[in-house]
């Protein structure tokens, strides 16, 4: 893993992979450096292999206060005037999403730890995680419509399959702030803790017990979860059964087993690293 990434910090220990951002300073704020980071971190997550599961948490105040805004002013043009600009918008809007589609789309779960302020970008980031913690002064807000814009990286699309439907227009219309006890009582967040420390060390604590876990048969899970929550109950059964016929293991049963028995960490294969048709050759 690269070691002169600017905008995160980055552990892997005892096969549990932790992201933390870390520019309290900027409230955490996305701005390009960001985005080609978070992107680059991903990928080798992804094609690597030897993490079990990924934190993702945060420094300073806030989790994140979502897009930097002088971005839009300088960094990325958003040329309304002519359709080929706007083309491009589509283009560029396209590419943001994929960064954070890599965190829905990694072979390996992913859980949030948030506090403070959630806001805008940050809420469409924390919705391709798993499992989210949050502490109780964390908020979240769909910031975009109180810059009069559309929220456009995946939190429309994604929120609506986490929380009632209601729930989601109100915030998205109104742009309010949705406090950690209403998270919890809607679904979004799992579980709300006292303080920072402690969200971040139930998050690194669920890590491990994932990590603890036959990495296939995680993954496994991930895949018919995942296909569950967008296809029909009879599509998804059909999806299972394919899945299972194609990672079973007995050997995997059988020492999960052993394991509980003895009362010792189970030892499993990790994943396999994945090469791109590209590094061939």
């Amino acid at each position: 893993m690269q070691s002169d990434i600017q905008c995160f910090e980055f552990r892997l220990e005892d096969q549990v992979a932790h992201l933390v951002l870390n520019r309290p300073e900027a409230m955490n704020t996305m701005h390009p450096t960001f985005w080609r980071e978070l992107d680059e971190v991903l990928t080798t997550l992804h094609n690597e292999g030897t993490a079990r599961a990924l934190v993702i948490s945060s420094t300073g105040k806030h989790f994140s206060a979502g897009m930097a805004l002088e971005t839009f002013a300088g960094a990325i043009q958003m040329d309304d005037q002519s359709p080929e600009g706007r083309a491009a918008i589509f283009d560029l809007l396209t590419d943001m999403q994929a960064t954070f589609t890599k965190i829905e789309n990694l072979r390996i779960p992913v859980i949030c730890a948030i506090q403070g302020g959630c806001i805008g970008g940050a809420v469409d980031m924390v919705t391709t995680a798993c499992i989210r913690y949050a502490s109780a002064d964390a908020f979240f807000c769909i910031q975009e419509i109180n810059i009069g814009m559309v929220a456009d990286v995946g939190t429309l699309q994604r929120l609506p399959k986490l929380i009632p439907f209601a729930v989601v227009k109100e915030m998205a219309y109104t742009g309010r702030r949705m406090p950690a006890s209403k998270a919890l009582t809607y679904g979004l967040v799992n579980e709300v803790f006292d303080t920072h420390e402690a969200t971040v060390s139930a998050a690194l604590q669920c890590a491990r017990e994932i990590a603890s876990k036959p990495p296939v048969a995680i993954w496994g899970t991930k895949q018919a979860v995942t296909y569950a929550r967008d296809h029909s109950v009879e599509d998804s059964l059909r999806q299972m059964g394919w899945l299972q016929g194609a990672i079973w293991s007995n050997a995997h049963v059988r020492e999960s087993i052993a394991a509980m028995k003895d009362k010792r960490a189970g030892e499993f294969t990790p994943l396999a690293r994945l090469q791109g048709f590209k590094e061939l050759g």
